[in-house]
């Protein structure tokens, strides 16, 4: 269980300070700027790498929604639920406050949004909370539908972190101009922890979009995988 913590914690870390490192250090750069699609791949590149790297050992979640999928699906105990969020929550928080300290060594940093997750007004093209809730709702069932298929017994062994890293870079694809992304209540967490205000205001969103999207997608797939 301890190296299970651990293997979370650095996964979740992994994929905040990748991810949202990418956006904050990397999107607008002058001229060498990665923008959006740039953005999607890093978040992607660091669920593949970590799932890879420690996914044997943990099971690769890097996310709340991710375990209550599991957990409703059969396939995590409900008894490790909270300690992996618990972790993950920890290694969110860790790696938004590291990126905060190299952001904040350059000349005239100001915060902004600090790829906080956002909906009205902080949303990146203005859309309404409706759409924020559907389209985190509908992308966060989706995941971990791509998640429960590529990691089954039908599939080949050794692909999953494939599927599931080329997955939410789509899912980023679709949605960083609604919401910033979420699909991970951790992910928001943190920076809306260094944001405050509205971040913290509006992050209620971003733990009942994904959590629901996630539960949905593990009823699904039990659905499905039960028929069979």
């Amino acid at each position: 269980m301890q190296k299970s913590l651990v293997a979370e914690f650095l996964g979740t870390f992994w994929l905040v300070f990748g991810g949202c490192g990418s956006a904050v250090l990397a999107a607008a750069y002058p001229e060498l700027g990665i923008g959006f699609v740039g953005v999607a791949f890093a978040f992607g590149l660091t669920v593949l790498t970590m799932a890879y790297a420690v996914g044997g050992i943990s099971g690769g979640h890097f996310n709340p929604a991710v375990s209550l999928g599991l957990t409703v699906a059969g396939r995590f105990p409900a008894a490790r639920l909270l300690p992996y969020i618990g972790v993950q929550l920890v290694g969110a928080v860790a790696a938004a406050a590291l990126l905060y300290l190299i952001a904040s060594g350059k000349a005239g940093f100001e915060l902004g949004g600090f790829a906080a997750n956002g909906y009205g007004d902080h949303s990146p093209g203005g859309y309404s909370l409706l759409s924020a809730l559907l389209i985190e709702v509908l992308l966060t069932m989706f995941f971990l539908i791509i998640i429960l298929g590529s990691t089954s017994s039908r599939v080949p062994a050794g692909f999953a972190p494939l599927a599931i890293g080329l997955g939410l870079t789509l899912i980023h694809l679709v949605s960083i101009p609604v919401t910033n992304t979420s699909v991970n209540p951790a992910r928001s967490t943190g920076q809306a922890l260094f944001v405050g205000g509205w971040a913290l205001q509006q992050l209620r969103l971003f733990w009942i979009a994904p959590l629901a999207g996630g539960a949905l997608g593990g009823l699904v797939w039990k659905v499905l995988d039960d028929a069979d």
